[in-house]
């Protein structure tokens, strides 16, 4: 089928998802990660394909990681459907109401928004998340995932469109678009009317284009350059253990820290320790002149560092003067994901809450926070850096819209 005749079919699975009980729809949850556990075998060796195809094809070694599945992965996988399937089912919930003067009671409840194209890079755990997460907000998904994961999201995909059809519901739920050319993404970006909310989930460039080409509504996710600043009154110990988290827990995520600033006023007591942590687990500083003369091992920041997401090895270290300083390079050089703090100031902190401009900022805690998983919202589809209907990792709301229900007793204007 072509991509309209896909969406076309989304839609008429839309139409009994938005009908589907609670019940229905967690039962297919349950059922996708029951035969995802049992099929795990299935999916590495499909996965195995995409992963020699990638180093055959020159793939450096963070997306390698993003790419891999492993039986520990699928698990995890499957563990998030069952995660979903234990939350509030958020279609029906009254956002707000009231009963106006007149007496007509007015209500403001949750839907679905119908059909949800995701276009998104490497990452094959994304299939059955964004799928998850989908059904249980009662959207038909139409995914498009990387040309590389092909293999893993085709058996990821036919074994969720199994388990749902079994559970008694629409196996065009669930859909993968062709990855072997660009043309399914250009189609599904002028899908609309068929497609409802596009959410581009990847690199700066696919955003981008995503972005500024779709004629279909986009969500936003947005690129991590993420920044740890350590305050002139941060407890160095903590300072440390927040940073080498943020940068050294996943190399590969768009939570993890790219960024370092440190107050120059503990930069002689907090890099040195930071710089040896940074070389035991070999990631590369990139720093400014400051940073330089605490270590040969330093290499010299260009301008192009400071608004790098190197997903790599590596880390830029600047050492600013103020507080504000470190808010003026955020500014300049962040991408609203994800800012840190350490400090033990309550006023340093209060004004870098309200001065930094991002869909989450953690205080004396590590960048890899944000994550709806760990916000308890279960698997996430993606974190939104826009600042329309969704900011942070969008959970099942985020993947509604509202309608509003009048109820009247005959009531004429």
């Amino acid at each position: 089928m072509s991509v309209l005749e896909q969406a076309a079919a989304a839609r008429v699975a839309a139409i009994d998802l938005a009908a589907a009980t609670r019940a229905e729809k967690d039962r297919a949850l349950l059922l996708m990660a029951d035969r995802l556990v049992e099929r795990t075998d299935d999916i590495v060796a499909a996965n195995a394909v995409d992963i020699a195809n990638g180093r055959e094809n020159g793939i450096g070694e963070a997306m390698i990681d993003r790419l891999t599945l492993t039986p520990d992965r699928v698990a995890a996988m499957a563990d998030g459907l069952r995660q979903l399937a234990a939350l509030p089912d958020p279609i029906g919930d009254v956002v707000r109401g009231s009963t106006l003067a007149n007496g007509l009671e007015l209500r403001q409840v949750r839907v679905p928004f119908g059909v949800v194209g995701m276009i998104y890079e490497g990452r094959p755990n994304v299939t059955a998340d964004a799928a998850g997460i989908c059904l249980k907000s009662g959207n038909a998904a139409l995914l498009r995932g990387s040309g590389s994961a092909f293999s893993s999201n085709a058996a990821i995909v036919s074994v969720l469109r199994k388990a749902v059809t079994d559970a008694g519901l629409p196996a065009n739920a669930i859909q993968l678009l062709d990855a072997t050319t660009r043309d399914s993404v250009k189609e599904l970006m002028r899908a609309r009317g068929l497609v409802d909310v596009l959410i581009p989930r990847g690199g700066a460039s696919l955003i981008k284009t995503v972005v500024e080409q779709s004629t279909v509504p986009v969500i936003e996710t947005g690129v991590g350059n993420c920044h740890v600043y350590v305050d002139a009154a941060a407890d160095l110990e903590k300072a440390l253990a927040v940073t080498v988290n943020s940068k050294t827990q996943r190399l590969s995520t768009c939570n993890t820290a790219e960024s370092l600033l440190v107050h120059a006023e503990i930069a002689d007591s907090f890099l040195p320790l930071v710089l040896e942590e940074f070389a035991l687990k070999g990631v590369t500083v990139h720093g400014d002149a400051r940073v330089a003369g605490h270590s040969d091992d330093v290499v010299a920041a260009t301008e192009e560092d400071w608004g790098t997401e190197y997903l790599s090895a590596d880390i830029s270290v600047g050492v600013v003067d103020s507080l504000e300083d470190a808010l003026d390079h955020i500014r300049q050089h962040g991408t609203g994901h994800t800012e840190a703090i350490v400090s033990e100031s309550v006023t340093a902190t209060r004004r870098f809450v309200a001065g930094v401009d991002a869909a989450a900022v953690m205080v004396n805690a590590s960048t890899r926070f944000t994550d709806g998983g760990e916000f308890g919202f279960g698997a996430e589809i993606g974190i939104s850096t826009q600042k329309l209907h969704a900011r942070g990792p969008m959970g099942l709301p985020e993947l509604t819209s509202t309608k509003y229900v009048v109820t009247g007793n005959g009531h004429t204007r």
